[in-house]
């Protein structure tokens, strides 16, 4: 007897982790995504730094519904947050049975999520965790993923990689001891083309926004849909 597939959310940050998550588990016949959800402080996500009016037109583009869930502030306490993105899935009106992260390293994350999601009668699904990085990196770019680093730490990584896109060049030059996927939060990035995109941002670079630590990528974006 075929199973029916499981009505999953997935976890959007604008991002590349989160694109490769999503056009995973679309090719998935286990699971069915009904949707994307993100958090946001402000009027922008944090660490990517991507406003959500941006982070609207990625899922508008994909042609899914997205779920908003403001935060209080970048570091809520993790009872506050744990309880914030449960009760918005609750109160969604959406038919839930998983959510899907794309968190790659098995450093504790999975269990952090499961604490708060499995409780919620909910499955959570990774499907990236515990695969090497750099295969992933390939992987991002075979497919036709389009990213460009909107967010650079400078404590890990040279702020002038911030507004580069993300390709073969870009790997080949970052220094030892850097995730190629900048999973230990080097570098963010925000998707403006993928297969699960139907057409894509164009994004006109401003400037770079450089604080003491954090160098950040500003810029006008514009979306045109595929014919």
């Amino acid at each position: 007897m075929k199973m029916k597939p499981r009505k999953v959310i997935v976890s959007w940050s604008s991002g590349k982790d989160s694109a490769l998550t999503l056009l995973r588990l679309l090719e998935n016949p286990g699971y069915e995504v009904t949707g994307l959800f993100t958090t946001y402080v402000g009027d922008e996500v944090p660490f990517q730094a991507t406003p959500i009016t941006v982070v609207r037109e990625q899922a508008r583009l994909i042609g899914l519904p997205l779920l908003e869930i403001p935060l209080p502030q970048v570091f809520p306490a993790n009872e506050v947050y744990q309880s914030l993105v449960v009760a918005a899935i609750q109160n969604s009106g959406w038919e839930t049975e998983a959510v899907a992260f794309g968190d790659m390293f098995c450093n504790g994350i999975e269990a952090y999520r499961r604490s708060y999601i499995e409780p919620a009668g909910w499955e959570c699904v990774f499907p990236l965790l515990g695969e090497e990085s750099r295969q992933l990196a390939l992987e991002i770019l075979n497919r036709g993923i389009q990213t460009i680093l909107t967010t650079v730490d400078t404590h890990q990584l040279n702020g002038d990689f911030c507004g580069q896109w993300f390709g073969h060049s870009l790997l080949e030059q970052l220094p030892e001891g850097v995730d190629p996927c900048g999973e230990d939060g080097e570098f963010h990035t925000l998707v403006v083309s993928a297969p699960c995109f139907h057409g894509q941002l164009n994004i006109s670079p401003l400037f770079v926004e450089r604080e003491e630590r954090f160098h950040y990528l500003r810029y006008q974006i514009s979306a045109s849909d595929s014919q």
